[in-house]
């Protein structure tokens, strides 16, 4: 340590003279800029040529004086990467892509679907109530009309809810709900004949039918045949045709030889152009997907049919409606449940929304009974997980509902 102080003092003894001079020169410039008062001298330094050139006078050529003599000749740095500037992916369109294109040899596309035969219905009218006097027989086979006696037929039993059934003495109350069993469909009204399996006692008469209210829900269940029945009511299911437009979807890019051979400050050429024109088509195609209304149109000018296709968001079969001020975790369990009872198809369902929507979802703190999982990759799209005891929700943010005004919905 003590060598290297002495050679440096060594080294300042034999350049004291350089050293002082800098000194000097340093002190000329702090003064300079103190009588400036912060004024520029640029002009002091260019004299104008004879055929309207710049020229530096009385001072070193500084990049400030390049600028102001030629502002083009300095060239500014320029990054060769283009920042691409585009809202959130297209969800719909790459879902349709990756479950695969269908041959279609016509514009019209009708396709069918089956659903499942209703299981409930309502009682039209009040059953009169078992009485001791008279004839007790006519309460054991009680008439039922409902508000749909179509699904219905011999052999069916059926659930009363909110009637209480009793126990096998007839005069004890249970929690079980009261089961009928239907024996006879009349042809002309519909109207089903029903015993009890589990009704009251009246007098020395068992399983008389209790009083069933009006507007008393009753749940078809299961058939219930003798051992020599050999046959039983038929049924069958047919599929419904629904009906679309294929859509024709197109973008066109042009561009001149000379565009393509002149330079350019950053690399940008004819692939770059059909990405831009492919993304923007792809959000259009979004809007239809979503938001499409099935028409044909009639262009007076081309002299021929235009086909808009049907977008999905009015074919939903359900509607979920929510208060925004006050969205927890309730709401969730709601959302859930109706997303994934009632004929729902599948215990994983994608939730794509606006940012309102999106945001509400993020904003609660979830437990136990909701969870948010971890991010999830399917079909080359990043979800959230949101999991319930009903079903899991892969949800993910879609621009498209703010750009139509719909950021609160899903």
């Amino acid at each position: 340590m003590k060598n290297k102080l002495l050679q440096k003092i060594k080294w300042a003894k034999s350049n004291f003279k350089l050293i002082l001079i800098l000194l000097f020169t340093f002190c000329l410039l702090l003064v300079s800029c103190a009588m400036s008062d912060g004024e520029t001298t640029l002009a002091m330094a260019l004299v104008a040529g004879v055929a309207g050139g710049k020229h530096v006078v009385d001072g070193p050529l500084s990049t400030d004086v390049a600028r102001e003599a030629s502002p083009e000749l300095l060239l500014n740095e320029i990054d060769s990467q283009i920042v691409k500037i585009r809202p959130m992916a297209t969800p719909v369109d790459q879902l349709s892509r990756c479950a695969g294109a269908k041959r279609a040899g016509s514009m019209t596309v009708d396709y069918y679907n089956v659903d499942t035969k209703p299981t409930t219905a309502q009682v039209q009218d009040d059953t009169p109530t078992p009485t001791a006097s008279g004839d007790i027989s006519r309460f054991t086979k009680v008439k039922l009309m409902t508000t749909n006696n179509e699904i219905f037929d011999v052999s069916d039993t059926i659930l009363v809810q909110g009637v209480s059934g009793y126990a096998p003495d007839g005069t004890t109350v249970t929690n079980n709900d009261l089961v009928l069993y239907v024996v006879k469909k009349e042809d002309n009204d519909g109207g089903i004949w029903v015993m009890a399996a589990n009704g009251m006692k009246v007098g020395d008469t068992e399983n008389c039918v209790p009083k069933i209210s009006k507007s008393t829900i009753l749940i078809r269940m299961g058939r219930a045949a003798s051992e020599l029945d050999v046959m039983s009511p038929q049924f069958e299911a047919l599929p419904q045709k629904a009906r679309n437009f294929c859509q024709i979807f197109k973008c066109q890019i042009e561009q001149s030889t000379l565009m393509k051979m002149s330079n350019k400050e950053v690399p940008w050429d004819m692939s770059d152009q059909e990405e831009a024109a492919i993304y923007d088509m792809r959000l259009g195609m979004e809007k239809s997907f979503l938001f499409g209304v099935k028409k044909k149109l009639w262009d007076p000018a081309k002299k021929e049919n235009i086909l808009l296709t049907g977008g999905i968001w009015y074919q939903a079969g359900k509607a979920f409606n929510y208060d925004g001020e006050k969205f927890t975790q309730n709401e969730v369990v709601d959302l859930m449940r109706d997303a994934f009872t009632g004929n729902a198809g599948s215990k994983r369902k994608i939730l794509i929304g606006g940012s309102g929507l999106i945001g509400r979802l993020n904003k609660l703190e979830y437990s136990k009974v909701v969870t948010a999982g971890e991010n999830v990759v399917k079909w080359g799209i990043d979800f959230s997980e949101l999991r319930s005891k009903f079903g899991t929700l892969y949800v993910l943010l879609s621009e498209v509902f703010d750009e139509v005004g719909m950021a609160d919905n899903g």
